[in-house]
């Protein structure tokens, strides 16, 4: 059966300028104009005006993850304590028969100084855990801190913080490795679970134009399940339609002795078509807003420089290993020191084994033109660089100048040549490439984004770092497909037709509304796999 795709234009790797697509066989065919291909067409896929892009490819998300937690007390769709204890308030009364609240996806900027009370769930008669929109912090009530024996003589575990009152008293909130204190005693989802949640992320993210990934996280962390038997799974059964890598969790209470284990996890996941376990996580450091994103310069206001959560003069070493096995080594770095060590550990490595940073939030200048040299790409997740409540009023004032400004240099990375893929990291943020697109073109909030409306929204945050739409779709489509060695990613004949349809044509739209773009139609090898109602 051969499908020709007509009636708009094309996104390809020189840029919009095909005018139709012939698919045969699952496999790009032609690329060409309308009239040379329509003689071969059996059917026919009206653009109506819109664009033809590759299928999308989020380079660093929670699939499984999200899947969980919107299938619990979802939070990510509200903002603001009394938004919050109205959906918990009707969660637990729709669920009686749960011994826990568990959830999350609350935002971090609707408290004062970005922290949440145990007193505020205080109507509960059980304990509650939910977890922060960022995941790096959880939101507990009393009950959940008596369950966990956590009191004002806990000590703080070395990965994390138990946030505390003037009296020592723990207040509610759990940072980082601190979560696991109670996040291990909620109840943990099934194998089902799992495969459901895995499934119904699928679909989601179908529905987004988004035909493969790379899951951040295959491993146990802050409470999580180990993801890789559900990928395992639905690869060999044929339900994991998208292309998937896992990136492997890095333990960093371990050392050397897990590359064994990392080995054989990578070799369980060997001759499946749709999912690879070829890449390993490193998280070096944590957030801003929390002071663990690990700095070069102590915060304003506050002190102390943030964490490293694995050993910097260690860090060179285990990466050397990993790169001598052939892992794609795939770092978090939210700071300027933990970008810096990232860099360093991949001095020496080689090239082809794709190595990527994610997050990026700070770069020194002079680390800037270290990714082209070194190889490494950037991992972009745009929708974080506007000006929004996080940003202004939890960011900005702790990082000072001229700190502030080193953030999301997207155009200045561009500008030394460095390679880009991009992603959402779903569900700490929104899934959709065509907000994160927006963003990174306009530097403001997209207007469906529930902060659009913050005063200084749609004002540019750090304008000149603003990149072109060909270079942001690109990073989105052919980037992220190359760091998941992929063979779709370009519409360009030999790949497969995974394909998506979207409703307009955004390189015709005034920059500031490219938010708008919506996708009608995604296929994976040719073959549907979403279509807007």
């Amino acid at each position: 059966m051969n499908i020709l795709f007509r009636g708009g234009r094309v996104f390809t790797p020189q840029g919009v300028l095909a005018e139709a697509v012939l698919v045969s066989g699952g496999v790009i065919a032609a690329v060409g104009p309308e009239a040379e291909l329509a003689r071969q067409a059996h059917e026919t896929v009206d653009l109506d005006g819109g664009l033809l892009t590759p299928g999308f490819t989020d380079a660093h998300a929670h699939p499984v993850q999200a899947g969980l937690e919107r299938a619990k007390c979802d939070l990510s769709e509200d903002f603001g304590l009394d938004a919050y204890v109205a959906k918990i308030a009707d969660y637990a009364a729709k669920n009686r028969d749960k011994e826990w609240v568990d959830g999350g996806g609350w935002d971090m900027s609707a408290f004062p100084d970005g922290l949440p009370h145990r007193d505020q769930l205080g109507f509960l008669d059980r304990p509650a855990y939910l977890i922060q929109r960022d995941h790096h912090a959880a939101w507990v009530n009393a009950r959940a801190l008596e369950r966990a024996g956590i009191t004002a003589d806990t000590p703080d575990p070395a990965d994390g913080r138990i946030e505390r009152d003037a009296a020592g008293v723990p207040t509610g909130v759990l940072h980082e490795g601190a979560m696991d204190l109670v996040g291990l005693l909620t109840p943990r989802p099934t194998a089902q679970d799992l495969q459901d949640a895995l499934l119904e992320a699928q679909t989601y993210l179908f529905s987004l134009g988004i035909t493969g990934w790379q899951d951040a996280i295959v491993g146990s962390y802050a409470g999580s399940e180990d993801q890789l038997p559900t990928y395992v799974a639905a690869a060999r059964s044929g339900r994991l339609q998208a292309r998937v890598v896992g990136a492997l969790w890095w333990d960093r209470t371990r050392g050397l002795d897990q590359i064994g284990d990392l080995l054989e996890r990578r070799a369980s996941a060997g001759g499946l078509a749709r999912f690879k376990a070829t890449s390993v996580k490193i998280m070096q450091d944590g957030i801003t807003e929390n002071f663990t994103a690990a700095t070069l310069e102590p915060y304003c206001r506050c002190g102390g420089t943030g964490l490293s959560y694995v050993d910097p003069d260690k860090l060179k070493e285990y990466v050397a290993e990993l790169d001598s096995h052939g892992f794609q080594v795939h770092f978090h770095a939210i700071g300027e020191r933990a970008v810096r060590e990232a860099l360093n550990s991949f001095e020496g490595t080689n090239p082809a084994n794709r190595h990527h940073i994610a997050h990026l939030q700070i770069i020194e200048p002079t680390d800037v033109p270290r990714f082209a040299a070194l190889g490494v790409t950037a991992n972009l997740q745009p929708l974080w660089a506007t000006h929004h409540a996080q940003m202004d009023e939890l960011t900005l004032p702790f990082l000072g100048e001229p700190r502030s400004s080193w953030q999301y240099p997207f155009a200045d990375l561009l500008a030394h040549g460095t390679r880009f893929c991009a992603g959402s990291d779903w569900p700490v943020s929104n899934a959709d490439p065509l907000q994160g697109m927006h963003v990174a073109v306009n530097r403001t909030e997209p207007g469906s984004s529930v902060h659009a409306g913050y005063p200084t929204a749609q004002t540019p945050f750090l304008p000149g770092q603003r990149i072109d739409l060909a270079t942001a779709m690109t990073a989105y489509t052919a980037g992220s497909a190359w760091i998941n060695r992929s063979p779709a990613g370009a519409i360009e004949p030999g790949r497969p037709a995974d394909l998506v349809v979207l409703d307009r044509d955004p390189f015709e739209l005034a920059p500031g509304d490219i938010w708008t773009t919506r996708v009608r139609m995604t296929f994976v090898d040719g073959v549907p796999v979403y279509e807007r109602p």
